[in-house]
């Protein structure tokens, strides 16, 4: 499928929030807001207006997969830690923290019809793409090791740990049965 990869921002607004309304609202409505301070566990209509309000002002960063037809068909969420504070497997994770990342990517999305079609790749090197031209720097995410066993692709929000590899990150440590620090310094563009 041709795409191209834009920021989340006040242009690309439109086609995020289009495509989180096709999707419920992602997870019955946290509107990608799980990790920023400002959550709300059972107002979807909080986090819609709350990660408008943080788009609109430049405080929140995804890497938007869109189709040949203008529609956002998945991204990848980043941002620095201030931005991002919500850490999986926060308690494990400060037992011996890593070096501090000054980028931090916590989720990725895929609209339910385009799975298994290379999207996640592509909103994670397009992440990527966009870190390095604000000035690259230490990248940390947690993700899930699926090899070996049959993990539901829609609770690998954070994608897998095997994806990140591919895109030249390393093992950190392990911080949950199967979850793992992954990092990887980028430089700036």
């Amino acid at each position: 499928m041709p795409h191209t990869i834009r920021p989340l921002d006040a242009s690309t607004w439109a086609a995020f929030a289009e495509l989180v309304e096709r999707n419920n609202g992602i997870f019955g409505g946290c509107w990608c807001m799980a990790y920023h301070p400002e959550v709300s566990r059972t107002d979807a209509a909080h986090n819609r207006a709350e990660k408008e309000r943080r788009v609109r002002q430049g405080r929140a960063h995804a890497a938007l997969v869109i189709d040949e037809d203008g529609s956002a068909q998945g991204w990848c969420q980043y941002g620095r830690p201030g931005e991002l504070p919500g850490i999986k497997h926060k308690r494990e994770y400060d037992k011996t923290a890593p070096p501090p990342p000054d980028w931090r990517i916590t989720c990725f999305f895929v609209d339910r019809k385009q799975r298994g079609q290379g999207i996640a790749r592509a909103a994670l090197e397009g992440a990527l793409d966009q870190i390095a031209h604000l000035g690259g720097g230490r990248v940390e995410a947690i993700s899930e090791v699926t090899a070996g066993r049959q993990a539901q692709g829609r609770f690998l929000f954070s994608a897998t740990v095997e994806l990140f590899e591919q895109n030249g990150f390393t093992r950190v440590r392990q911080v949950g049965k199967h979850a793992w620090i992954v990092s990887r310094v980028i430089e700036p563009a």
